[in-house]
């Protein structure tokens, strides 16, 4: 992935693709975008969790998000799939591990 910058950026995208529900979620946004009822119906979650999920999504910049208006003149917010690929192998990890920074979670135990 371009975007992979650093450990931490490697984190992000490593914690939004180990949930069910998001990898559903990138499933549904590869067929084309949505607005978040839609995606709601689709997945069958409730908005709020489903907002909490697609938050990590862009965050790791799977996804990315804009303000439509719908023939009903309602603006609604669209939701679609960066397209990626995803190559992790030891020297990816090897190149990144200095610019990791340990926050809230501790990663790396001794």
């Amino acid at each position: 992935m371009k975007y992979l910058n650093s450990g931490n950026d490697l984190l992000l995208v490593l914690e939004a693709l180990s949930n069910p529900h998001r990898l559903k979620i990138i499933s549904v946004l590869y067929e084309g975008k949505q607005y978040v009822s839609q995606l709601a119906r689709e997945i069958g979650i409730s908005r709020p969790l489903l907002y909490l999920h697609l938050q990590k999504l862009e965050e790791a910049k799977l996804i990315t998000s804009e303000m439509e208006i719908l023939e009903t003149g309602k603006a609604a917010k669209f939701y679609m799939l960066n397209p990626f690929e995803l190559n992790i192998n030891s020297e990816l990890i090897y190149s990144l591990i200095s610019s990791l920074t340990i926050k809230k979670k501790n990663y790396l135990k001794e």
